[in-house]
């Protein structure tokens, strides 16, 4: 798959993001931006912190991964 085929997949996918949802979404994307675009960090990126306070089952990683993920079978 070309980065431009993946995109497109990340664009549709966001297509899929209730309104309420957003804002949150936003947080999460804005964090993963500012981790892997750090040229000024030498060591390895980190997530460490992005979901502290927050509680993730089993249930909701397989709804998220079938919402961003769903040209996976």
């Amino acid at each position: 798959m070309k980065i431009i085929d993946y995109k497109e997949e990340i664009l549709k996918d966001m297509e899929k993001i209730p309104i309420e949802k957003l804002p949150r979404f936003y947080i999460i994307i804005h964090a993963l931006i500012k981790e892997f675009s750090s040229s000024k960090n030498k060591e390895k990126p980190t997530l460490k912190g992005l979901w502290k306070g927050s509680q993730i089952n089993d249930s909701l990683f397989d709804e998220a991964k079938k919402s961003l993920f769903s040209y996976e079978k």
